[in-house]
C-alpha cells in the first residue's frame, strides 16, 4: 500500500469511530434534587487516585454524573491539580 492510502484509511477509520462515539448518551433516569457542584468536584478531584483504585475492583465511578456542569468540572480540575502538585513544581532547579 502507498503511504497516502494508509493515511486516508486511518483518517476514515478515526472519523467513523468519532461519529459513532458522538451518538453515545448517558442515562438520565435519575435526576437528583441537588446535583454535585464545585465543592463536590473539588473533593472528587482530590481523591481521584483512591477512586481510580476502587474503580478497578468495584463498580465505582470516579466522576459524578449528573453534575452541575462547568463548576463541577472546574472543581474537579482544581482538586486533581492540588493532589498531583500542579505539574510545574518539579521543573525548578
Amino acid at each position: 500500500m502507498k503511504p497516502r492510502t494508509i493515511w486516508i484509511s486511518k483518517f476514515l477509520f478515526l472519523a467513523v469511530v468519532l461519529f459513532i462515539a458522538g451518538c453515545a448518551t448517558q442515562s438520565a433516569e435519575i435526576m437528583p434534587v441537588n446535583p454535585p457542584g464545585f465543592w463536590w468536584g473539588l473533593l472528587h478531584g482530590f481523591i481521584l487516585f483512591f477512586s481510580f483504585i476502587a474503580s478497578l475492583f468495584t463498580d465505582f465511578r470516579i466522576y459524578a454524573f449528573p453534575n452541575t456542569g462547568g463548576w463541577y468540572d472546574f472543581g474537579f480540575l482544581l482538586g486533581v491539580l492540588f493532589f498531583f502538585g500542579g505539574g510545574g513544581a518539579g521543573s525548578r532547579r
